[in-house]
């Protein structure tokens, strides 16, 4: 990472994250993975690579839609409370990784800070 990064805390804001040099781009919810090309991503802030992420492939997303499906049919059963709660986890974790994301989409756009936690 290049001292631009360093300084506004890039390095820490990643690891929080769990961005590795190389990411997976498909996710069930409970599974990553990605068969695809690699995708490499650059600050526009100071042209440093930020990280790569695989693409999804034909196969691939066939997995997600079958997995979603299913997720479907028991979450619709679910009673609303239920339900509500889990959006509400979901809330929570974003709140709770407000500043590494905002941080991250700062640097990865080239947007202010502010921008980057508002996008949060």
């Amino acid at each position: 990472m290049s001292n631009i990064a360093n300084s506004f805390g890039m390095d820490e804001a990643l690891k929080q994250l769990g961005i590795k040099d190389i990411n997976h781009g498909t996710s069930t919810g409970s599974d990553c993975f990605g068969n695809g090309e690699e995708i490499a991503s650059y600050s526009p802030v100071d042209g440093k690579l930020i990280g790569k992420v695989t693409t999804t492939t034909q196969e691939d997303y066939d997995v997600v839609m079958d997995k979603a499906q299913a997720a479907f049919l028991s979450f619709r059963e679910m009673p609303a409370p239920q339900r509500g709660e889990i959006v509400r986890q979901f809330g929570n974790k974003l709140r709770d990784l407000k500043e590494p994301l905002g941080k991250l989409v700062s640097y990865e756009m080239g947007k202010s800070l502010q921008e980057g936690y508002g996008e949060v």
